[in-house]
């Protein structure tokens, strides 16, 4: 069963929406921090989501599906449009994103330090907004593990060199950091993976994923990789596949005690048994998601029943 540590995400909300030949438009609520938050809160953790919703329909639709879930919502009040993205999908489900988004998160007070905290993507490199994300994680990284997606959206990343520094930087505050196959080869074109990894590993974080779709995952520890396949599965689309395998991350570190200032140091020291379960469990709720349409990624018993029963 989950701990009940305490989660703070900060970063997006984004109204996906979802057009396919043929079919009517579809909103999806999405946004990678929004998604995983709802992941995390699925799987019976308590979670706050400090982001920016409007006041308009896909704020009002994104803030019910959250709360439907269980995710504590605080905003910093600003009245800007939900953030929307034209999601795309080819013959193989996968999606492509055009953004309509402004990011300016101010300062919110918390009542209490969380003992973990979550972000990425556009939150982490978009301003005005980023910089204060990136000094609140800062701050209160003494009290709590951190956990980074860089989940690149190439289009609102801006110049190529700018982004990679802000990316290392995130990278160097972090214990957790997730990254795919294709944000990395977008980060450092040309550059293996896996030794992008390695070199990330040596900055700060603790534990390295790398994500590579039907291919499967790689962590990158210390002592070595530790590689999990995918499990086999129709794809409906990869729409919050990435977030569901972070959330299922969380999931099963907080699961072992490895999230939370206390948890750090035996996370610094985590064996590759406890490595290869976290992977299976992250690799179960991604797999989960790919099979059914949208940012819909498993519930508990839902994640129990793809891992065989075994999930915690």
């Amino acid at each position: 069963m989950p701990d009940s540590n305490d989660l703070l995400v900060i970063g997006e909300c984004v109204a996906d929406i979802v057009r396919l030949p043929g079919a009517a438009e579809q909103v999806h609520p999405g946004g990678s921090p929004a998604n995983v938050a709802y992941g995390l809160a699925r799987l019976g953790h308590g979670v706050t989501l400090l982001t920016q919703l409007g006041r308009d329909a896909h704020g009002r639709q994104i803030r019910a599906h959250l709360a439907g879930a269980g995710v504590e919502v605080r905003t910093d009040g600003a009245t800007a449009p939900t953030p929307s993205a034209a999601v795309s999908l080819d013959a193989a489900g996968r999606a492509a994103y055009t953004f309509e988004i402004t990011w300016t998160l101010g300062a919110v007070a918390l009542e209490r330090p969380p003992r973990h905290v979550h972000t990425g993507s556009i939150a982490a490199v978009m301003e005005p907004g980023a910089t204060g994300v990136v000094a609140a994680v800062g701050s209160l990284r003494t009290a709590a593990t951190v956990s980074y997606d860089p989940n690149v959206r190439p289009e609102l990343m801006g110049d190529h060199e700018a982004a990679v520094r802000r990316v290392e930087s995130c990278v160097a505050l972090s214990d957790v950091v997730k990254a795919s196959d294709e944000d990395l080869e977008w980060l450092y074109p040309g550059q293996a993976p896996e030794r992008v990894a390695e070199r990330w590993l040596a900055t700060g974080p603790a534990l390295v994923l790398v994500t590579r779709g039907g291919d499967g995952a790689l962590a990158v520890l210390p002592d070595g990789r530790v590689p999990v396949g995918a499990p086999p599965v129709d794809v409906a689309d990869t729409v919050g596949a990435g977030d569901a395998f972070m959330s299922g991350t969380l999931h099963a570190l907080a699961a072992h005690g490895l999230l939370g200032a206390d948890g750090r140091e035996r996370l610094r020291s985590v064996n590759r048994g406890t490595v290869t379960d976290v992977l299976r469990h992250a690799a179960a709720s991604a797999a989960v998601t790919v099979a059914r349409a949208g940012a819909n990624p498993p519930d508990a018993a839902e994640l129990a029943a793809a891992l065989g029963g075994t999930g915690r």
